[in-house]
């Protein structure tokens, strides 16, 4: 986002190499996707609460006091769904997403316990008082590190779920243990950050996943929306009944979630515009940062609102809350969609999206850049790749030398899986179409579909 302003309201000093840097990716990402037209048009189709938001940031700016810096963000904004449409237009997604997580991880995770345990003057800091020490790690303050722990620390639990499973996978015990390591990390830096938003939608996710993955409910996708529904009407009846000071002093956290309810009453007046807001990424910029960084008060300068729902009114006004709403509800079928598929994936899916609603209630998840809105934006998109996929298009129960097209029996037909059986090969014809192939095969190869008669040497 640039380097925070000295005065309030005035634009953030951006860096030259971020902006190379940042330019750069963008142009090769669409250059990829350029290359993966088809696929993209056919995913944002698809997934078109996503590509309708885009299009009302961008409209927003026609009523923008700096639309300039609006688009600017615009195109920031647009690297976000450019890098989620690559991983979901890759031949496998699921792999893709595998890796993602992984690769990120084992680089993220390891290096934030570097900085902190033994670079404190890069991967800590104070506040400007020197009373309370803060734990950062690869991020620019513990909120951000604890947003970035809990979803790679669900992305990790997600795969050691999988490979619990998987008895016969390949190299099962060497993954497993890596991925163990990984979500040890994950949960030693959530407590280390002390982020309590974070903490608390790691356990809120994890549960989540955790249940789904109990053989009464993975047959009955059914009692996955009673879970949901039950966790939500738990979260009602608390605040109904008063207890929210409990909950929230459990978190460390006052009533006021911190000063954040103060900072909600100050700025929701100064929207200029209900329905529209101020413009996409320009209600901080300006006078009224001025008014509001003095009505505020404190040490630092405000340039959030502390909640997604909150922040969304200031920029897009009641149009963007539709449009979040629109983008969570569809995220969330396609999930459950998912869900029935795979049990697994659909269950991590799930718990981005549900986990997003509960984060943007004490922090600004919906913002671009943010790795809780890429990851929303994921989840959203590679469940709407997975359900594009035919139901009969599942993973296989032969495995093939990479050498050959013969097969081989490797194990038995999951019960949740349909009678035909998928070869691995090369791709030919309309099999190598958008939606054609194997979105969940774990192999990384092409899958190519034969008969059962075929399969079993008829």
């Amino acid at each position: 986002m640039g380097a925070p302003a000295e005065i309030p309201g005035q634009l953030p000093e951006t860096s030259l190499l971020d902006q190379v840097i940042a330019g750069t990716l963008i142009l090769l990402g669409a250059i990829v996707l350029l290359r993966r037209r088809k696929d993209v048009r056919s995913l944002l189709k698809v997934g078109w609460p996503v590509a309708l938001y885009y299009s009302c940031c961008m409209f927003s700016l026609v009523w923008s006091d700096f639309p300039a810096w609006g688009f600017k963000r615009w195109v920031r904004g647009s690297g976000d769904l450019i890098m989620v449409l690559i991983v979901a237009t890759d031949a496998q997604p699921t792999v893709a997403l595998r890796r993602l997580l992984s690769r990120v991880g084992f680089v993220l995770l390891p290096a934030s316990v570097l900085l902190i345990r033994y670079y404190p003057e890069l991967g800590q800091s104070w506040d400007p008082w020197g009373s309370v020490q803060m734990f950062n790690g690869v991020a620019a303050n513990k909120n951000m590190l604890g947003n970035l722990v809990f979803v790679l620390a669900l992305g990790a639990l997600w795969q050691v779920l999988t490979l619990v499973r998987a008895s016969k996978e390949p190299n099962r015990s060497r993954r497993l243990l890596a991925q163990c390591t990984l979500l040890a990390f994950g949960i030693d830096l959530l407590i280390t950050a002390h982020s309590a938003t974070s903490q608390a939608c790691f356990i809120f996710g994890a549960g989540l996943m955790l249940a789904a993955s109990l053989p009464r409910i993975r047959r009955r996708p059914a009692a996955v929306h009673a879970l949901v529904v039950a966790i939500v009407l738990s979260g009602c009846l608390i605040e109904l009944f008063g207890g929210r000071a409990a909950i929230t002093g459990a978190m460390g956290r006052g009533e006021d979630l911190t000063g954040r309810t103060e900072i909600w009453k100050i700025v929701i007046p100064l929207v200029p515009n209900w329905i529209g807001g101020a413009g996409f990424e320009t209600f901080w910029v300006g006078p009224r940062v001025a008014r509001i960084f003095t009505l505020v008060g404190g040490y630092a300068m405000t340039n959030e609102a502390h909640n997604g729902y909150v922040e969304t009114y200031l920029n897009l006004g009641c149009l963007g809350l539709i449009l979040i709403g629109l983008i969570l509800g569809h995220g969330y079928r396609r999930a459950v969609d998912t869900f029935r598929r795979d049990s697994g994936l659909g269950a991590l899916l799930m718990a981005y999206v549900v986990t997003a609603v509960a984060y943007n209630i004490s922090e600004a998840g919906f913002r671009i850049l943010s790795v809780e809105w890429f990851f929303l934006l994921l989840s959203v998109v590679v469940a709407s790749r997975i359900i594009s996929v035919p139901r009969n298009v599942r993973r296989s129960q032969i495995e093939l030398s990479q050498d050959s097209d013969q097969a081989e029996l490797s194990r038995p037909l999951e019960e949740d899986r349909p009678a035909e059986v998928i070869m691995c090969g090369r791709r030919l014809g309309a099999e190598a179409n958008f939606g054609s192939i194997d979105s969940v095969s774990e192999t990384g190869l092409p899958w190519r579909r034969i008969s059962p008669a075929v399969a079993e040497g008829k």
